[in-house]
């Protein structure tokens, strides 16, 4: 077995893989960039490099600095991860000509599996479905409508080179082709130097479900089971899970057969995932169909390891190095189920704007990479981040993968709701809030999933789960003891006017601005006058209350807001607001603090780099006019026009970082 592995990554991949080489005995070199030099999965290795400067293109991404700290360090193989130099070929075929092993799929197919058109027509050769289209090249607009045409609306145009929602437009008729086709072979050449453009017929209510394939170098392929994947946001996974609620064991031997043929047909080995897109509108799960082949670990690869029992890191070391699969496709079962939401540095409540910043506390609901391959109870943390750490601009926004598992689905989604309760994270906007609202959601919990489920669902955006009267009653009574806690710590502190100050026992509790009675006395606790059976753990000051409300476990954070405070569980913040029974009939003459009217201001919405400004001082605009570009996690936000007007200034231009709520124009 190899004595020493590179892995050619960062953030939570690296340290999984870390993970898995100390059990194994293997010892680990991390690589590093000016940004990561103090984050966890470099103090995790055992030794590590410096590679270059903070943006990947300048570090990570550059084959000849992993090569080098190979030589440096003596390391025998590198595991690439996912994302970066992963599925590169001339970055294996750099490591195969310095004898360095490549913790992967062979070279062919790589190249086979990483153009859409190639790989299209070989999954056709091999016996696999395919989505119905073109996938020759296609000369120019007119040929791209007349294709459109003969395929039927709706058509989807896709980049042959794309991937991450990158070089993708839907189009239902032909005027949507003639302005899109133009824009998909522009994406594609600058993000991937490559305009080259297919068009498939889209599927109507798609699931994008996929299949883990593990093989060995002697011809032994597995399917190990599927993957559900439907819940996605402009084309990225949110939420996967293991196995899929609509997948019958006779459709998931159909799908893992046909994948294995695809991966036997360019002689694969290592773990692998073949992407499908799925009908959801066809009830007999025949209407399969191939998407693309991933010839490197997934980001989702937990939910698998968590229904087989197999760690697939340790096993793509074990094929990497030559050993053969001791497993057969017999040995393959399904033990219960298992869910992974992506924890991402991202603000639900602002339009999902990318947050980068500084990490002022993390606590998660078990500390990462915990416990076995099922993590502390059923509840497992990939994380790649720790107190005081920075989430910066230059990589993607994920912070961590949440994974639970349960012997029902609906077990597991209970346990992620739970586990999300706990998890703090201050700091930066996160998605925590969001992620729970979806495992709560009746049409999650009815597996009747799509594509489309975040569009569909929440179409003006993300406002907080809604809360049931049951919940907002104990979220009621829960804030009675923080206040009478709070209130009983207060009056006892010396030097007060007066010897004896009354306990406060009444209160007027407004959640959310809707008004209830709470009476907290004796160690009991009615709300509206009905009776609540109540217990805490709450001390002052304690940022996090566990309590057992009528029955029920809850989880709630706790953060001072203003004269009130914010009370967070179950997938939304609340306002919280305790006021004595004596002292609450004056609040009504409180005046209320009108904000400040920004509406003339083009305010930047996340930290981030002006790419473009594209007007100047004098010029009129129209509402939901372009003004300004802001790049951020990789990603570019047009900023628009709230409203119609004269640009009065620009205090802001091209390829200046912009701090959050920093003005970038004002119009008059």
């Amino acid at each position: 077995m190899f004595k020493k592995i590179l892995i050619a990554n960062r953030g939570e991949i690296a340290r999984r893989v870390i993970k898995t080489a100390r059990r194994m005995g293997i010892k680990t070199v991390a690589v590093y960039s000016d940004a990561d030099a103090r984050a966890p999965f470099v103090l995790d290795a055992d030794e590590a490099v410096h590679i270059g400067p903070s943006p990947a293109a300048q570090s990570y991404l550059i084959a000849e600095k992993i090569i080098e700290a190979c030589k440096a360090t003596g390391a025998e193989a590198v595991h690439p991860g996912y994302g970066f130099l992963s599925e590169r070929t001339s970055f294996a075929e750099a490591l195969a000509a310095e004898g360095i092993a490549f913790i992967g799929p062979p070279v062919n197919a790589i190249a086979a599996m990483g153009d859409k058109i190639e790989s299209k027509k070989l999954a056709m050769q091999a016996g696999v479905n395919v989505v119905p289209g073109f996938v020759g090249e296609i000369d120019d607009t007119e040929h791209a409508v007349r294709i459109s045409n003969e395929i039927g609306y709706p058509v989807m145009m896709k980049a042959s080179a794309g991937g991450g929602g990158k070089g993708m437009r839907l189009a239902y008729d032909e005027k949507d082709v003639r302005e899109g086709f133009d824009a998909v072979k522009r994406e594609g050449l600058n993000s991937f130097g490559d305009d080259r453009v297919f068009i498939e017929k889209f599927i109507l209510n798609p699931r994008h479900i996929e299949i883990q394939i593990l093989g060995d170098q002697r011809g032994n392929i597995l399917y190990l089971n599927e993957r559900e994947c439907s819940i996605q946001r402009r084309h990225q996974k949110v939420v996967e899970e293991a196995p899929s609620p609509f997948v019958t064991p006779k459709m998931r031997k159909a799908m893992g057969e046909q994948c294995v043929a695809l991966a036997k047909a360019v002689g694969y080995y290592s773990a692998g995932t073949v992407e499908l897109i799925v009908s959801g509108a066809d009830p007999t799960g025949e209407s399969f169909y191939f998407l693309e082949m991933n010839t490197r670990l997934q980001v989702e690869h937990p939910v698998t390891e968590c229904i087989t029992g197999i760690d697939l890191v340790e096993q793509m070391i074990r094929v990497a190095y030559g050993e053969k699969l001791l497993m057969t496709q017999d040995d393959i079962k399904i033990d219960g189920w298992a869910i992974e939401n992506r924890v991402y540095a991202e603000d639900p409540y602002r339009g999902f704007l990318p947050s980068t910043g500084r990490i002022v506390r993390y606590n998660p609901p078990v500390p990462g990479w915990a416990g076995d391959i099922r993590g502390v109870d059923g509840v497992r943390v990939d994380d790649g981040v720790a107190d005081g750490g920075e989430v910066s601009m230059f990589y993607d926004p994920m912070i961590a993968k949440l994974i639970t598992w349960g012997k029902t689905r609906d077990e597991a989604a209970d346990k992620q709701v739970a586990a999300l309760d706990r998890f703090e994270l201050e700091g930066l906007g996160h998605n925590i809030d969001f992620v729970s609202a979806i495992m709560q959601h009746p049409r999650f919990r009815s597996g009747e999933l799509t594509t489309g489920f975040i569009a569909e669902e929440y179409p003006d955006g993300f406002a907080g789960a809604p809360a049931s009267e049951g919940l907002i009653r104990k979220l009621c009574a829960i804030a009675g003891v923080v206040a009478t806690s709070t209130s009983e710590r207060a009056r006892h502190i010396d030097g007060q006017l007066g010897d004896n100050l009354p306990a406060i026992r009444n209160w007027l509790v407004s959640v959310d601005k809707q008004k209830h009675d709470v009476i907290v006395h004796n160690g009991q606790v009615t709300v509206d006058g009905q009776k609540m059976e109540l217990q805490t753990d709450y001390t002052p000051g304690a940022r996090m209350v566990h309590a057992i409300a009528d029955g029920e476990s809850l989880a709630v954070k706790v953060a001072k807001s203003g004269s009130g405070f914010k009370m967070t569980t179950r997938g939304a913040s609340h306002s919280v607001i305790c006021l004595p029974e004596h002292v609450a009939p004056l609040s009504t003459h409180m005046i209320e603090k009108i904000p400040p009217d920004l509406s003339k201001y083009l305010i930047c919405p996340m930290p981030g780099l002006i790419t473009a400004v594209h007007v100047d001082v004098g010029d009129k605009v129209e509402a939901g006019q372009p003004l300004a570009i802001v790049e951020a996690m990789k990603m570019e936000n047009i900023l628009r026009a709230e409203k119609s007007g004269t640009v009065k200034s620009v205090n802001a231009k091209a390829g200046e970082s912009l701090a959050v709520d920093a003005i970038i124009l004002e119009m008059e």
